[in-house]
């Protein structure tokens, strides 16, 4: 069993680190979360790098801070039936797999992923994430390896 195949839209399961946890010092995740990849890349190594978006339950304090998922869309992926958002204002950099890359329990890598976003919700999210980089409302949250 092998990793899944990174590719923007893909949602995983994720120790995501929050900039606020970052600026504290911390450089381990609360908590995993699901998280949309909104970007995929061989560096000049030849590593993958990833953006990852977080998803989470707290609605947004602005609406255009974070885009919200649909209930049908949560139902396929196998999220659970509460609101949640995918937040544009900031995103985790990482080398694919890393250790934040996390699998169901008992289960093998291939757990690590939910499914992917319909393209037309991951084109408003990759929108959104752009549009709030362009006016430096979105931090980028660089991963230790």
């Amino acid at each position: 069993m092998t990793w899944p195949e990174p590719q923007p839209g893909l949602v995983i399961r994720y120790g995501y680190l929050w900039r606020r946890e970052a600026q504290q010092g911390r450089e381990e995740a609360a908590k995993d979360r699901p998280c949309a990849i909104i970007l995929a890349v061989v560096d000049d190594a030849g590593r993958q790098r990833i953006l990852a978006l977080p998803v989470t339950h707290t609605p947004p304090a602005a609406a255009t801070d974070a885009v919200e998922i649909p209930p049908a869309t949560k139902q396929r992926l196998g999220l659970d039936e509460a609101r949640s958002w995918i937040v544009v204002t900031e995103a985790n950099a990482f080398t694919w797999p890393g250790p934040d890359l996390r699998m169901l329990p008992g289960q093998g890598p291939e757990s690590a992923a939910y499914g992917f976003l319909p393209p037309g919700l991951f084109r408003l999210v990759r929108d959104r994430f752009l549009e709030a980089r362009r006016r430096q409302r979105a931090a980028l949250v660089a991963r230790t390896e």
